[in-house]
């Protein structure tokens, strides 16, 4: 079987196109958080951003490695283009990684193992557990930075400043720390996770 005629070699390259994107569109938004003060909330984004441009490696060298080089490969597909404010864009992040997750990976795995590339399957079904917790994560940002909950717990948690490790249990951080005089935007985060993803 000539592997561009399948439709997972379409899909590879629309992935790769996607993972790109969202990856250039969470390194946006952290930038704005920076700009914002949230030092910490800007690493969180700018991990994933990292996820997603190697996700978008996996998918290039699987292309290539099935394909081989090509000068061009036409694509038809729709991607999201969306921009707010950063509550907005957290929120955003959140709606595009449910897709993924629950919809596109899932369908091109599908195809995938259809055409007999159970390999590339895999693949597809690895990233969409892991755009899954990109969602849960996202979606729990965007709920706090929007009711104000980011750095306030209902119970006491441990709040650790980023920037010289000092520690201190309450319902909130501090605004400014302590010990080094850090603002609140550089405390550690408390990140939700699915155990059925890890």
């Amino acid at each position: 079987m000539d592997f561009t005629k399948t439709q997972t070699y379409y899909n590879l390259a629309r992935s790769f196109a996607g993972e790109c994107q969202a990856g250039m569109r969470y390194q946006l938004t952290a930038r704005e958080a920076t700009h914002q003060g949230y030092y910490v909330l800007a690493d969180t984004i700018k991990t994933i951003a990292k996820n997603e441009t190697n996700h978008a490696r996996v998918f290039f060298q699987t292309l290539l490695k099935e394909a081989g080089s090509r000068d061009n490969i036409h694509i038809d597909a729709s991607y999201p283009f969306h921009s707010g404010t950063l509550a907005q864009n957290l929120q955003f992040a959140a709606i595009d990684e449910q897709d993924e997750s629950e919809n596109i990976y899932p369908q091109f795995a599908k195809i995938a193992r259809e055409e007999g590339f159970e390999q590339i399957a895999l693949k597809f079904e690895q990233v969409a557990k892991v755009e899954d917790n990109h969602r849960i994560i996202f979606g729990y940002l965007h709920e706090a930075f929007e009711d104000g909950s980011l750095y306030k717990a209902e119970r006491p948690m441990l709040w650790i400043c980023s920037e010289c490790g000092f520690m201190h249990t309450s319902k909130e951080s501090w605004k400014v720390c302590p010990l080094c005089g850090a603002p609140q935007g550089d405390t550690e985060l408390h990140l939700p996770f699915k155990k059925e993803n890890l």
